[in-house]
């Protein structure tokens, strides 16, 4: 049976957001969201975000990613550097983020600047990854089109005998990418589609302004 699209609606009335009540840095209100909406439960990962990017060639597209940290005010996520993401965002190095968490009927969406992390960061954070997802970052070519799986599953063998008994280095097309903010909107769902929105932006480095938006 073909689904009516066009009835699927939902009227939200969870929340609500009043930029009174906001802190005059973004990244508070993002903290406090982030663990109203994990202890809300409901969400599996609370930290999957949409990573939009415009490649040499103008293409844009976009992709589930997850956050692992914030530090120096900027959002944090790993990968591999010659995949299609990095190697787009190293083109154009300026991103979208994008989380949407429907148990409180919010989203928040991130505009900035993305670059590496520091080499020590990513060695930090690849050295705490559990060991297979440590030679998965070995065995995959991420982007490359491949003949089958087996040839990652042959990989995979070949690198767990080579490195069995010894500790996994980091490799170095492999690593952090932080993402600093110059504009985040926070969205809260309201009922008959007059939704909260707060914006704040920062483009010199200076204090964040504040506003609404309509809706």
């Amino acid at each position: 049976m073909k689904k009516e699209l066009g009835n699927l609606r939902k009227n939200y009335t969870a929340n609500t957001l009043d930029e009174a009540n906001t802190p005059n840095d973004p990244l508070n209100l993002f903290n406090q969201w982030f663990e109203e909406v994990s202890n809300a439960g409901g969400v599996e990962e609370v930290n999957a975000m949409t990573l939009s990017t415009v490649d040499a060639n103008a293409n844009v597209r976009g992709r589930v990613v997850l956050l692992k940290d914030i530090i120096n005010d900027g959002f944090v996520f790993y990968s591999n550097y010659q995949s299609d993401k990095c190697q787009a965002l190293f083109a154009h190095p300026k991103v979208s983020l994008s989380f949407f968490w429907p148990n409180l009927e919010r989203q928040v969406i991130i505009s900035g600047i993305a670059e590496k992390t520091p080499e020590a960061i990513s060695d930090a954070y690849f050295s705490s990854r559990p060991r297979g997802s440590q030679l998965g970052a070995h065995v995959s070519p991420q982007s490359q089109p491949i003949g089958s799986r087996t040839v990652l599953e042959q990989r995979l063998e070949m690198l767990t005998q080579k490195f069995d008994g010894k500790d996994i280095p980091r490799p170095s097309h492999w690593g952090g990418i932080i993402v600093k903010p110059q504009r985040i909107e926070f969205w809260q769902g309201r009922p008959n589609r007059l939704h909260d929105r707060i914006v704040y932006s920062n483009s010199n480095d200076a204090s964040w302004e504040r506003k609404r938006l309509a809706p």
